[in-house]
């Protein structure tokens, strides 16, 4: 009963005074019953509201899934997509963290507080954690009735106030930082020895003998079941840290693909970038961008070394194989309870493939603990340190130009898939412009909840993305105007879009002579530069540059934007 239905309760049902006793111990009475309602959430056991299932892959390559193209079997996402839209035109931040403060707010990542990943300082927009200028899904949605659920990689801060079980999550299991071992909790780096995991915001220590990938899972249906009965709905946030690096999984998900990559990654680039043209993910007149300078030529390589490099993609193709089949056990639980109909689920990658290598990088090796073991003989196991590096993420992110942490296409534009309740043209494919704000929104439509102007006693930025609930019920054509304006800034690493063109550059968002001109109609590589042959449209697009960056008061630890 909420605060509306039991006042006109008591006030249609009851007449007293305070001149008596009884009166006045009624009167406490009706206190109490109110203070009892401010505990429980409007929504009864009658809320038809959809359930919510997001499932986030980490660092998947866009080429990667058999729906887009690729060769890597993935049957239950493929299913998702049969009965969904599949999103070409996806735009992410072009790093893990910022991203998941763009999701989870519908925000800028500097607004939200993450503009870098790994920095914590105390200036605005690099604060390193989710700050109150914004509300998260999972506090408005827990707000309204839904319950709210997380299992996987956090990465928004590792203080308590920080922790997922402080920003609207009911049940949560995670790991705290950006990158841990698969099969343990040993850390990466000498600086943090263990990686740190919390359930409902305490600390607690990995399962001996679980998978990660295996062990999201688990929480994440054992976080559902445990309230299935009282018919609420769900929102549900699968953070997976599959297929992040270190690649490791167990032999039986990689062996299925053992001597499939053994004509290499310059191969592999070409074969994935004419059957996403197959599968109709990217236009026929798309032309296969350059690689990236850093990469050496397959043919280049030595006997062992190729040997070595297909073992670091079979690794990596049977880690996405693994996901997909953790993602097919959570479908099949949904169906088993009666609730996949009514659940609307959005699958995605968190940015494009990942080029580090740091077990390889001679100014990071040393800061890597010592107990790893990159033998050959040992690739994949719990005690490997494998990255697939930037030669295979060229494949990965095919047809786009480079890969994470780059804000050129490849580095931003990801796999997404939303299947469940309001899809009407299903298995289809949409090359609409949308970014990673927009889900939030989407989500805000559903569940019937305004964004509002304050919470929590703070006023809150203005939500930036927009609702895709129009485009998906087919009510409209597009997502967004001709005129809207996309920015982003990570580390150095700057683009801004409107329309069919992009600026982008690679070191200094604050400089306009670094900044390269893009129409991504007739140039989805990111080829040609046209600055120099259109400067109207590139005075132009630095001007919408200036304004976004005054609009999120950007600016870098130390330098001031003006």
């Amino acid at each position: 009963m909420n605060f509306r239905t039991y006042y006109s309760f008591i006030k249609n049902n009851f007449i007293f005074s305070l001149n008596n006793t009884n009166s006045i111990l009624f009167l406490l009475f009706v206190i109490i019953g109110f203070i009892s309602c401010a505990g429980t959430p409007e929504k009864t056991s009658t809320d038809t509201r959809p359930n919510i299932l997001i499932l986030v892959a980490d660092d998947l390559g866009y080429a990667d899934l058999g729906c887009f193209g690729g060769d890597i079997a993935t049957p239950n996402i493929d299913g998702l997509a049969t009965t969904g839209i599949r999103f070409s035109r996806f735009h992410t931040a072009p790093m893990c963290a910022p991203t998941r403060a763009m999701l989870l707010t519908g925000n800028d990542n500097h607004i939200a507080g993450v503009g870098r990943q790994a920095l914590s300082a105390e200036v605005f927009g690099y604060e390193g954690y989710l700050t109150k200028r914004v509300a998260t899904i999972p506090e408005l949605l827990k707000k309204d009735g839904y319950h709210t659920y997380m299992a996987g990689k956090w990465h928004l801060g590792n203080g308590r106030e920080a922790n997922p079980h402080q920003k609207g999550f009911e049940n949560s299991f995670v790991l705290l930082e950006g990158v841990g071992n698969h099969y343990n909790s040993q850390g990466l780096f000498k600086g943090i020895p263990v990686s740190h995991y919390t359930e409902d915001g305490k600390s607690t220590k990995w399962p001996d003998g679980s998978y990660s990938t295996d062990l999201y899972t688990d929480k994440l249906i054992a976080f559902i079941d445990q309230n299935k009965k009282d018919k609420r709905p769900f929102f549900a946030y699968a953070a997976y840290t599959s297929p992040h690096w270190p690649l490791q999984v167990d032999e039986d998900y990689w062996k299925k693909y053992e001597g499939k990559y053994d004509e290499g990654y310059d191969k592999l680039k070409e074969e994935r970038f004419l059957s996403l043209k197959k599968a109709g993910m990217i236009p026929e007149n798309a032309i296969l961008p350059p690689t990236h300078p850093s990469v050496r030529p397959w043919s280049s390589l030595s006997d062992n070394d190729k040997k070595r490099e297909s073992r670091k993609m079979e690794l990596y193709a049977g880690m996405v194989d693994n996901l997909d089949v953790n993602i097919g056990r959570i479908i099949q639980y949904l169906k088993d309870i009666g609730e996949y109909e009514n659940t609307l689920i959005i699958f995605m990658s968190d940015n494009g493939a990942a080029g580090e290598d740091y077990y390889n990088n001679p100014g990071i090796k040393p800061y890597i603990n010592p107990y790893f073991n990159n033998d050959y003989a040992t690739m994949g196991e719990a005690n490997s340190l494998i990255s697939y590096g930037p030669q295979w993420a060229e494949a990965g992110s095919s047809p786009f130009r480079y890969y994470k942490e780059y804000a050129t296409n490849g580095g931003i534009i990801a796999s997404m898939i939303v299947s469940g309740p309001m899809v009407t043209e299903k298995n289809s494919i949409a090359d609409d412009f949308l970014t990673v704000m927009d889900i939030a929104p989407t989500l805000y439509e559903i569940a019937n909840i305004d964004y509002p102007e304050e919470f929590n006693g703070t006023t809150l930025f203005p939500i930036k993305g927009k609702s895709l609930v129009p485009f998906i019920s087919a009510k409209v054509n597009t997502i967004h105007p001709e005129d809207y304006v996309f920015g982003l800034e990570h580390s150095g690493n700057t683009m801004l879009r409107k329309g069919q063109w992009k600026i982008t550059n690679f070191s200094d968002p604050f400089s306009l002579s670094e900044f390269k001109l893009y129409n991504l109609e007739e140039d989805l590589g990111e080829i040609n530069d046209l600055k120099n042959t259109n400067p109207q449209k590139y005075q132009e697009m630095y001007q919408e540059w200036t304004n976004f960056a005054s609009e999120i008061k950007l600016q870098l630890p130390g330098i001031q934007y003006d």
